[in-house]
């Protein structure tokens, strides 16, 4: 739970920045968050979720 918050965290900082910068239009925004939203819902959400997991595990023993 700690680390979905922390990524989700992460997320919104970089997509904000992003859009800020001018990199990221509103509605490619809302696209790429509407995907991911039904990616979440699909058989593909708990692969997704174990490599999350697993690359912060690899990033924390650095």
């Amino acid at each position: 739970m700690a680390l979905s918050v922390s990524a989700a965290a992460l997320l919104t900082v970089i997509v904000t920045v992003l859009m800020k910068g001018g990199y990221v239009r509103f509605g490619s925004m809302l696209a790429c968050t509407l995907f991911g939203f039904t990616l979440a819902t699909t058989g593909l959400a708990p692969l997704i979720n174990s490599a999350l997991t697993s690359l912060a595990g690899l990033i924390s023993s650095l």
